[in-house]
C-alpha cells in the first residue's frame, strides 16, 4: 500500500483500511516530521482548506509526553497531483517561523470510543494541546493506525468531533508519510 493507492480510494475503502490498521510504537514517532495529505474530501473542500500539510511529533523532555502540531505548507495546485509528491515547504509568519496550528497530544487509543471502528493505533487529541481557548480544533480527535505491520513509514488517520455526549464522524481522512527528523520545536504553552 502506498500514498498513491490511498489517494485513489473512496471513503468506504479508507474506512476499511482504518478498521484493520496496525499498532504504532509511539516512541518511533519521537521528534519526527510527517508529510500529510488530505484524503476522501471533494475537490472544492480541498481548495477551500489545504491538500498537503505536515504533522510533527515531539517527545517533550520535561513531561515525557508525545505532543505535536500541524504545519501549514505552501500549496501547489498547479501540479497534477496537487503537490502531494513535491517538496513540503512550510509557510512562514512575519517572524520567519513556520506557521503552526492544531496542537495536540498523542495518547493511547483504548481510552477513547470513536464513532467508527478503527484498528489498533494511537489517538491525536487536540483537546490536550493547549490551543487557544475558543479554537474549534480542540473538539477534534484523530485516531491513527499504521498501514503496514511494524512500520511507521505510512500512517492513516481519520477525524471526528468529540462533542461530549456525542461523537460525530467527519469525511476527512489523511495519510502521513515519514518525512524526516524534526527541524523546529514549538515551545509548549501548557
Amino acid at each position: 500500500m502506498s500514498v498513491d493507492r490511498l489517494l485513489a480510494m473512496d471513503r468506504k475503502s479508507l474506512s476499511a483500511v482504518m478498521a484493520t490498521g496496525h499498532p504504532i510504537d509511539a516512541e518511533r514517532l519521537d521528534d519526527t516530521e510527517y508529510h500529510g495529505v488530505s484524503l476522501g474530501l471533494p475537490g472544492f473542500a480541498v481548495r477551500l482548506s489545504w491538500r498537503t500539510f505536515m504533522k510533527v511529533f515531539h517527545r517533550d523532555p520535561d513531561s515525557g509526553e508525545l505532543r505535536g502540531w500541524n504545519v501549514r505548507i505552501v500549496q501547489d495546485f498547479s501540479a497534477p497531483d496537487q503537490g502531494v509528491h513535491g517538496e513540503y515547504v512550510p509557510q512562514t509568519g512575519r517572524d520567519g517561523e513556520p506557521r503552526t496550528f492544531g496542537h495536540y497530544r498523542v495518547t493511547a487509543l483504548d481510552a477513547y470510543a470513536p464513532p467508527r471502528t478503527v484498528g489498533a493505533g494511537l489517538m491525536i487529541d487536540y483537546s490536550l494541546g493547549h490551543n487557544p481557548r475558543l479554537d474549534p480544533t480542540s473538539l477534534l480527535r484523530d485516531p491513527i493506525v499504521a498501514v503496514h505491520p511494524g512500520s511507521v513509514d505510512l500512517l492513516l488517520g481519520w477525524s471526528y468531533l468529540d462533542l461530549g455526549a456525542f461523537r460525530l464522524g467527519t469525511p476527512s481522512y489523511f495519510a502521513l508519510s515519514r518525512g524526516g527528523p524534526l527541524r523546529h520545536v514549538v515551545p509548549s504553552s501548557g
